[in-house]
């Protein structure tokens, strides 16, 4: 009798568990795409830490050998001109030389200079406030008849210090997703679950439109979290 008793109890034990587990594999495969995609931001204003300045300038003649020389002579003083700025001679790089024929193709009056040496000489510097300074500061060159000119587009500012600003940017952006993610399951008056899914975006780095030297670094962040 007490056997059975016990069989019986053991029975009820295991079908109120069975159950129990069924339960609860039900509810967790009901409730296994109950989850909320946010996106968590984190910007990031930072200045230029290296500067590539190319200045571009070209000299005229009809002697080609005696015009090199010329151009030999321009180079330096504009270097003489960039050193009394604060530069110094390891940032400087000489840019390679292009020949023009202005004779080519004129059959009636020819310009007054046969060739036309044209050159570059780039400042590779981290003196970035340096170069923001120096622009338009040529007048002393101009009074010798050398003009050097900047594309705009070709003095480039550049920000390398992307590698140690991730880790807080990327936390930062996941805290923010996650505070909109928990204003979300408030709102729905359920719990915040797990993170189910999270991918982190691109970085990306844009020029201030009148502040080139200055960089807006931004990242985005989407985690998709259960919901309890």
């Amino acid at each position: 009798m007490k056997n059975n008793i016990l069989a019986g109890a053991c029975i009820a034990i295991g079908l109120t568990l069975a159950g129990l587990f069924i339960y609860l594999g039900i509810n967790k495969f009901a409730n296994k795409d109950r989850a909320v995609s946010v996106k968590g931001l984190s910007t990031r204003e930072v200045e230029a830490d290296y500067a590539v300045w190319p200045l571009s300038y070209a000299w005229s003649g009809n002697d080609l050998p005696a015009l090199y020389t010329q151009l030999e002579t321009v180079t330096a003083r504009v270097k003489k001109h960039l050193l009394s700025l604060g530069f110094e001679e390891s940032d400087f790089r000489q840019g390679s030389v292009s020949v023009s024929n202005n004779w080519d193709g004129y059959y009636g009056t020819r310009p007054e200079f046969k060739y036309t040496l044209s050159t570059s000489l780039i400042v590779s510097t981290d003196k970035v406030q340096l170069v923001v300074a120096s622009q338009g500061k040529e007048s002393s060159l101009l009074k010798e008849g050398i003009i050097v000119t900047t594309e705009k587009w070709n003095l480039d500012y550049q920000y390398n210090g992307l590698p140690e600003l991730k880790p807080s940017m990327i936390e930062e952006a996941t805290q923010n997703a996650r505070a909109v993610a928990q204003k979300f399951a408030d709102d729905a008056q359920c719990a915040l679950g797990s993170i189910r899914r999270a991918s982190q975006g691109q970085f990306s780095i844009e020029s201030d439109n009148y502040q080139p030297w200055v960089k807006h670094v931004r990242v985005v962040t989407t985690v998709d979290y259960f919901l309890e």
